[in-house]
């Protein structure tokens, strides 16, 4: 006797599955009922079987389901599968094991899998049920919009998302014969798989078919006619258009509702949330397609990966259960309203990263681009093909390889590509990390034995990594070589918490004016506890958002519990665990009492003084207990927090300029005051610096800055994202001649717009070559900033205008604050009454110093839900007294504390280091 497989839902996934079963030889044969397999009853929401919705376009112009159905003729029959179409699942008892369907029939089942799809998003705006609203998901949407714009009146519609279902919706109007707009929030169509060229290039295509395009504006509302019927979409900008249809594919969302009220684990975005093998959290029940969330924390919306995993299903019920699904490669090739288009790879990554370089065919008369993504090596790193994608199939096996022809020859319009295999130009006996004498080889089998995703993983199996750190990004690229040539698409989340990038994270923030990370937690996180990756960068944007959100300071309230080291203390760490105190001397212009001040301050707690490269002075060797006793004297003297220690204005270097040079056109002393004045505070994606040079002999090095300006005879010459580091890079020059006035409101879009759209971690360097780099880069901002085609230049100086207004300046703000100056002592335990009493003193997600009764320390933290937990307070691999500094968080559920010196996570339960077993804290029981 065979088994009882119930299926719901039977779309292409669905389908698929029954499929890679029949091809196992896994499913019940009705004419040999002995030989057992899946009896099968699908329960399916539609009143057709499974027809191919990639292609539901065609449907428009004469297709009908049966044409794109995927169903072979008696396949069916030949199984003895019950397919019941329009009767619906509604009800999962996962403890009777049973499926109750809209007609009433109630089917037990020995394995359930849950096909349900996912459903269209429509933005909450209003208007949006208005007749002649749609969504663009089924052959019954084209049923509706077919005939809806069949009526004479009807002639004009748009399309609410430029991705690639929205532009497929756009020229299915065009098809209708409808005048058709599209609208994406993106500045550019199609964000997620083409760069600005690529856009660029199929929006002239697309423009060109007599489509309107509007991009960088998103829906604010559906106008409607007194007579029920839409007649207009209204814009974030403010403009109308006329329309008698709207289509909204602004994205979709999984159906996970069946999940949700049986009580199987969804993720706290949507999907049923599934392991390896693409099991629930109930074992007999499994989820595949648009409604899963996998185990990398994704739903996936495109039908290759829904493939693979009812490849990995049919595996698992066929007894093998050796396939497991832990990520798919998401290149895309496709037809948009007659263009090619096709991504594959990596193609975002920055050129000049690693020495990437890219090499680009562009045919604007022609609405072709072809871009080929090198890394220094020859290797190619992805790909972008927008108007000719002929040579998709040759490129894509070869991302992560060396090319076998000059890359010129895949672009070129008369090149024919030749397919051979390649080798990486760093060889395996190369020492990656030097701390633990690691080599790329080694590496490279841990990743592929180990099926390794992340540097957690690295560094847990190999130890490269968690000594000085220095490695990191030279194991990035070992890691992201091995995905690629896995094909094996890397996660573009923050990290486990969070599967928004920062920039995501910052909008989210920003249009929705969510106030805490709780908050962002609850809506848009995959659970947890946060991180030392994702906590500081939420609590970098609540602060810069602070002014418009109506927050405090940034260590009040929960936001402490977010701060890194430095933030938290405002000082930075050194390698000795004590911090640096640096104020602020804007534009190296310091009076004698201040100097005098410093060096008091310097002599009576001995600390070690330099002169440092902004035109600072810096006290090094400051204790943290220390710290604000000394701003209290130096605040005295007239200082300031100079901002040495977070992602923010670091400083605004000047040479002497006209006030004393005879070379000196302009007055460049008096700017570089007036700039760091009006900029500091600002947190930003990464420090960033100034330079103000009084002419062209760029005394200040003006061009060596994310900022850099450079006085002419006419004014000022402003120049971007040049700085230092491991990849120096001289700024690009945006602007020239300007005038005070209009230098400072260039410079407050520039700022603001990096804020707005930068990564974690990102400088103004990296974030330009991903732009486009000097060329297509600097046209974008030029295009942004200074020709306002995104029609937000006002808006982001008044966001500057109104962080100016609501500076202060952060140690004075901590001085007047008894709780936050507690953060800087000690929680005694030895002379609490008990453990109980000295827990209450310690804020949730944050640890403290504690004095146990011996007289030692530990470090003390405190979770959300109230539990203690205590470890040694000294780092075992900087021997500095630092972990109670450190961050709090989870990895997989398990509270950990992240070490502010390199980051090594320690296991809070155990005191093991989750990065290097080998080491760990040891465990303080916490009694009086």
């Amino acid at each position: 006797m065979g088994q009882t497989l119930v299926v719901i839902g039977h779309g292409m996934v669905g389908h698929r599955l029954l499929e890679a079963l029949a091809e196992r030889d896994a499913l019940a044969d009705p004419t040999r009922p002995e030989r057992g397999g899946w009896q099968v009853t699908v329960l399916a929401e539609e009143e057709r079987p499974a027809y191919d919705r990639v292609h539901l376009s065609a449907a428009f112009t004469g297709s009908t389901g049966e044409d794109l159905s995927l169903v072979a003729p008696g396949f069916l029959e030949k199984y003895g599968i019950d397919l019941r179409l329009g009767d619906p699942a509604e009800l999962i008892d996962t403890t009777a094991r049973t499926v109750t369907a809209r007609s009433g029939d109630v089917i037990g089942y020995d394995a359930l899998v849950l096909a349900t799809g996912s459903y269209p998003f429509v933005p909450p705006i209003e208007g949006a049920d208005a007749e002649g609203c749609f969504t663009y998901r089924t052959l019954e949407d084209v049923e509706a919009l077919t005939a809806y714009a069949a009526a004479a009146d009807v002639r004009t519609g748009v399309v609410i998302g430029g991705g690639l279902l929205g532009l497929e919706a756009a020229g299915a109007l065009r098809t209708l014969g409808l005048a058709t707009h599209v609208v994406e929030f993106a500045p550019r169509l199609m964000p997620l798989q083409v760069d600005d060229g690529g856009a660029a290039a199929l929006r002239a295509t697309i423009e060109s078919m007599g489509v309107a395009v509007h991009t960088g504006v998103g829906a604010a509302g559906v106008q409607i006619h007194p007579d029920g019927r839409a007649q207009a979409l209204r814009l974030t900008s403010g403009e109308e258009i006329g329309s008698d249809v709207v289509v909204f594919s602004a994205g979709v969302r999984p159906r996970d509702r069946l999940a949700r009220e049986c009580g199987l684990a969804v993720g706290d975005r949507g999907g049923v949330v599934v392991d390896g093998h693409c099991r629930t959290s109930d074992p007999y029940v499994y989820a595949i397609g648009e409604c899963a969330q996998t185990v990398d924390g994704k739903v996936y919306g495109l039908v290759a990966p829904g493939y693979q995993m009812a490849e990995t299903v049919a595996e698992a019920l066929a007894g093998a259960g050796e396939l497991t699904f832990t990520g798919a490669d998401t290149s895309t090739k496709l037809k948009l309203m007659g263009a090619d288009v096709a991504s594959f790879g990596d193609p975002f990554a920055p050129e000049g990263r690693d020495g990437a370089v890219s090499v680009v065919f562009s045919d604007a008369r022609e609405g072709v681009y072809k871009k080929l993504l090198l890394g220094p090596d020859g290797a190619l790193l992805g790909g972008i093909l927008v108007g000719d994608a002929e040579a998709y199939g040759s490129l894509k096996p070869h991302a992560g390889r060396q090319l076998p022809a000059p890359p010129e020859a895949f672009i070129l319009p008369s090149s024919e590509g030749v397919a051979l295999p390649g080798a990486d130009a760093l060889p395996d006996d190369a020492v990656v990390c030097s701390c633990h004498n690691i080599t790329k080889g080694r590496v490279r089998e841990a990743v592929v034995a180990e099926s390794l995703t992340d540097i957690g993983g690295i560094k847990k199996c190999t130890k490269a990594g968690t000594g000085c750190g220095g490695c990191i990004g030279t194991l990035q690229a070992v890691l992201d070589a091995e995905l690629a040539a896995a094909g094996i698409e890397k996660p573009r989340g923050l990290c486990e918490h969070f599967t928004l990038t920062r920039a995501e994270i910052y909008e989210k923030i920003r249009t929705e004016r969510i106030r805490s990370f709780s908050e962002l937690l609850e809506s848009y996180g995959e659970g947890g506890e946060g991180c030392a990756v994702c906590k500081p960068v939420v609590a970098n944007v609540l602060g810069t958002l602070a002014p418009d959100l109506g927050l405090g300071h940034i260590l009040a309230g929960e936001q402490a519990a977010l701060q890194d080291s430095n933030d938290l203390f405002l000082a930075n760490l050194q390698k000795d665990g004590t911090y640096s105190v640096i104020p602020r001397v804007a534009g190296g212009e310091i009076t004698a009492e201040q100097v005098i001040a410093l060096g008091e301050v310097a002599r009576d707690y001995g600390l070690y003084t330099k002169i440092t490269g902004a035109q600072r002075i810096g006290l090094f060797g400051v204790r943290k207990e220390q710290l604000p006793d000394i701003w209290r004297r130096l605040g005295g003297a007239g200082f300031e927090s100079g901002q040495a220690y977070g992602k923010s204005l670091r400083a605004v270097k000047s040479c002497v300029g006209a006030r004393f040079c005879r070379f000196g056109q302009g007055d460049s002393i008096q700017l570089a005051i007036d700039l760091e004045l009006r900029y500091r505070g600002l947190r930003t994606p990464h420090k960033f610096k100034g330079g103000v040079s009084g002419c062209l002999r760029e005394c200040a090095e003006a061009r060596g800055k994310d900022i850099g300006v450079i006085a002419t005879a006419n004014g000022w010459n402003l120049y971007v994202s040049g700085n230092g580091g491991a990849t120096p890079r001289h700024a690009d020059l945006l602007a020239s001649d300007l005038n005070t006035a209009e230098l400072f409101a260039l410079i407050d879009r520039f700022l603001m717009y990096y804020i707005r759209t930068g990564e974690r971690l990102e400088r103004t360097a990296a974030w330009l070559e991903r732009l486009g780099g000097s060329t297509a880069g600097l046209d974008h901002l030029k295009a942004v900033l200074i020709e306002d085609s995104l029609g937000i230049c006002a808006e982001l100086e008044a966001q500057m205008e109104r962080h100016v207004t609501a500076y202060e300046d952060e140690w004075s703000a901590v001085l007047e604050d008894p709780a936050a100056l507690e953060r800087f002592g000690t929680v005694d335990f030895g002379a609490a009454e008990g453990a109980e009493d000295a827990a209450q003193a310690l804020e949730p997600g944050r640890g403290r110093t504690a004095v146990l009764p011996d007289g030692t320390e530990a470090a003390v933290f405190k979770d959300r839900a109230g539990e203690v937990y205590a470890v040694g307070n000294r780092d075992p691999f900087s021997g500095a007294d630092v972990i109670a500094n450190g961050i709090m968080g989870s990895r997989d559920g398990v509270p950990v504390v992240a070490s502010p010196m390199h980051k090594q996570v320690f296991d809070l339960r155990t005191g093991i280091c989750l990065d290097d077993p080998e080491v760990s804290l040891p465990l303080v029981e916490l009694k009086p």
